[in-house]
């Protein structure tokens, strides 16, 4: 019983009916990899979400979200080498890295197709209080699709590189991102260009609209585990229904009353995997997978608690 749970399928996108005017983009991410192609989509995802609880209207949230699937097209050009890594990058690896930003910013600019949403391939990497990239720029020169598409690509990275299975322990990812939100006092030695030291790299408010969308997952989450309990118990009932003819079965003393209650045993087993012999083991194990399903649908539960009483 394989318990699989997709932070990104509670999707408003299909609301804004975008599958006509994203379909020129979507082939165009074509040309990215698997991982970096799928980090777009949820990108764009999230960054519609966020514009719905940020209180903007429907047509800036479209064109957010269109700009939001192509931030990363830049990294077509970025070498596998460095792309998929999974230690620290050197610098030089670093400064390569970089450069998705304005390789994407100027590949949309070329098509007129792609030309409108070339800002969230440009800004995508700028950060309030200057320390960004490519240009460092600040708060009042970074547009604010920019500026929301950063907070949802920095929260999808996150939680794809620790490979989270469910909302538990996502308040570590989003620790960070209240870390990021945060003023930053240079320190000596600090490689680190900061031109606003009043503001963080990353806006607040949308921070706090991040925490609606992952307390909105959380609790869908619980309701979708929540509702396989009811097949467990449909499943526990049939068994146990199993169960009172298998012990007048053995206690049965005539083979013609063997064999009846043999039958309502039979009757009761739905599958070819399950047998006389081991359907109260199959029971056993819907018994601990609904012990389990409780247990952490209570960690969840706990888990909305925490994120509704976090501050930014």
């Amino acid at each position: 019983m394989k318990d699989d749970f997709d932070f990104y399928s509670r999707t408003n996108l299909k609301s804004y009916n975008l599958d006509g005017k994203m379909r020129y983009q979507l082939k165009t991410l074509d040309s990215l990899d698997v991982y970096t192609r799928q980090h777009c989509e949820n990108v764009a995802n999230i960054t519609c979400r966020l514009c719905e609880y940020l209180g903007l209207e429907e047509g800036f949230t479209i064109y957010a979200t269109m700009c939001a699937y192509l931030h990363d097209l830049g990294k077509i050009f970025i070498p596998p080498s460095i792309l998929q890594k999974t230690s620290k990058l050197t610098d030089e690896e670093y400064e390569i890295m970089k450069t998705h930003t304005t390789i994407g910013y100027n590949m949309c600019m070329k098509d007129p197709e792609l030309r409108p949403y070339a800002a969230g391939a440009l800004y995508h990497h700028e950060a309030l209080n200057g320390s960004g990239y490519p240009n460092h720029l600040v708060a009042k020169d970074i547009p604010y699709e920019g500026q929301i598409i950063r907070v949802a690509d920095e929260y999808e990275a996150i939680t794809a590189k620790r490979q989270y299975k469910t909302h538990i322990g996502i308040i570590e990812t989003l620790n960070i991102l209240i870390e990021n939100s945060q003023p930053i006092t240079p320190k000596e030695g600090m490689n680190l260009i900061i031109k606003d030291a009043k503001v963080g790299k990353i806006d607040k408010k949308i921070v706090r609209a991040l925490f609606k969308v992952v307390v909105d997952d959380t609790e869908n989450e619980i309701v979708c585990r929540s509702d396989y309990f009811t097949f467990i118990n449909k499943e526990l009932s049939r068994l146990a229904k199993a169960e009172g003819y298998y012990k007048k079965y053995l206690s049965a003393k005539s083979e013609s009353k063997k064999n009846y209650f043999k039958e309502g045993v039979l009757m009761y087993l739905k599958s070819p995997a399950e047998t006389i012999d081991n359907f109260r083991q199959v029971a056993e194990e819907y018994k601990e997978s609904l012990k389990t399903r409780k247990e952490h649908i209570k960690k969840l539960e706990s888990e909305v608690k925490r994120i509704k009483g976090l501050h930014v």
